[in-house]
């Protein structure tokens, strides 16, 4: 029996539609921004394997910080006990971070980073004794994870849909853009005193499509959310590690996020961990004489020494200079591509080009709707693959989020091959 029967017959693959599937590829390697199938084939990720392999695949530096690690401790329980690697990634990164945070929370991927966030929110109103302040303020067209908590918080849409009756109240506004003001801030004032927090995608919605928002007006809105006093939390564990041209996208902003949430590329794909990181205040609120006020929340793997190793490690990588060039390279050659697309624009075949960082996401125009079941999905997928590059829209939305490994020349490659599906 082959790997791909084998697979058929033993996994349930995510968000894969099971009737009539097309098998998976089966992969048993990754290079740079390659990866190699079984048949010795090779396919150019540009989406960076689910937007987590900033550094690529197989990256030798990453594996031999790991295999140090190895040797001397894998994994130990995190609550009287500590370790090197993860002191040390706090230690480090919390001085990158967008704001004045000062304790970082460990667990193990971008879902339970939020739900750390909302909890941790939602008990600090109640430790200072506010019970009524038990709301949450969310973005339309969000999405937070696939956790109870984290789909609540998220767009009542596709992936939610069959949970809708089990998910708790949240209050949700628009991505504000200068014409939508007096409606948010009626909203936001009609339930300021019961909202705890307020969570946001800053810049950039992934899942709810690449949509893009401006820095300015996600300024505005921060300075009135916490005039009410209310927690923000920054949701930056897709936009975080440079994905939208600066370190973490509340690097654009000058009003900061009380609490922030990371994963995805902060172990360059190598590991999985989420970090929750809070300001010396909301910390504050969890000292004290009362045991109940204690944090009940812990993972069997949180603060895993290899992950955390394996996050010092692309850290490292990410500041180096080499790391640093790339990036703004595929920013200037996003945009080049971006003016490139317009007479397909101009000629109705695609709509709504933009780019934020080294994302860059347009629609294809079809008869059906603009949504995730469209089903153009196959037809690009089937396109690229037979080229060699792995592109992965949701729906009609095609972008592209290559890992920074990614050449020139397998840059154009990629913009080739969309631009010759565009014209067929």
């Amino acid at each position: 029996m082959t790997l791909t029967e084998k697979d058929n017959n033993y996994i349930w693959h995510p968000y894969t539609h099971q009737k009539d599937k097309v098998d998976a590829i089966p992969i048993v390697k990754g290079k740079k921004s390659y990866l190699y199938d079984d048949k010795g084939k090779k396919y150019l990720d540009a989406v960076s394997s689910w937007w987590v392999n900033i550094h690529g695949h197989g990256n030798r530096f990453i594996a031999k910080k790991l295999y140090q690690q190895a040797k001397k401790l894998q994994q130990v329980i995190f609550t009287q006990f500590t370790h090197k690697p993860a002191v040390t990634l706090a230690e480090k990164l919390l001085p990158h971070l967008p704001g004045s945070f000062s304790k970082v929370f460990y667990s193990d991927n971008g879902s339970t980073a939020t739900e750390v966030a909302i909890k941790m929110c939602i008990q600090y109103w109640q430790n200072k004794g506010v019970t009524e302040r038990n709301k949450i303020l969310a973005f339309r067209n969000a999405y937070h994870g696939d956790t109870f908590g984290a789909m609540s918080v998220s767009e009542r849409g596709i992936y939610t849909y069959a949970f809708r009756d089990k998910l708790f109240e949240v209050i949700f506004i628009d991505v504000p853009n200068g014409n939508n003001w007096d409606t948010i801030t009626g909203i936001i004032n009609s339930n300021a005193n019961e909202i705890a927090c307020f969570i946001y995608e800053p810049l950039l919605q992934g899942a709810g499509g690449m949509l893009m928002h401006d820095a300015h007006h996600l300024q505005t809105l921060l300075e009135y959310v916490k005039q009410k006093e209310i927690i923000c939390i920054a949701d930056e564990v897709l936009t975080g590690f440079y994905r939208t041209g600066r370190f973490f996208a509340g690097d654009y902003m000058s009003e900061k996020a009380d609490v922030i949430c990371l994963s995805k590329a902060l172990t360059g794909g190598n590991m999985a961990l989420g970090i929750t990181a809070c300001t010396q205040n909301i910390f504050d609120s969890f000292v004290s004489e009362d045991k109940m006020a204690t944090f009940f929340h812990g993972h069997s793997f949180t603060a895993n020494p290899l992950a955390c190793t394996a996050a010092l490690a692309s850290l490292e990588l990410l500041q180096k200079s080499k790391c640093q060039k790339k990036i703004k390279i595929i920013q200037n050659y996003h945009k080049i591509f971006c003016d490139e697309l317009k007479p397909f624009e101009t000629n109705g075949i695609i709509k709504n080009i933009r780019q934020c960082g080294t994302v860059m996401a347009f629609e294809i125009v079809t008869q059906h709707p603009d949504d995730y079941l469209n089903s153009i999905v196959n037809d690009v997928m089937n396109f690229s693959l037979k080229k060699g590059i792995y592109l992965r829209p949701m729906g009609n939305t095609l972008y592209i989020m290559p890992p920074y490994t990614t050449t020139n020349k397998q840059l154009l490659e990629i913009y080739s091959v969309i631009s010759d599906f565009l014209n067929k």
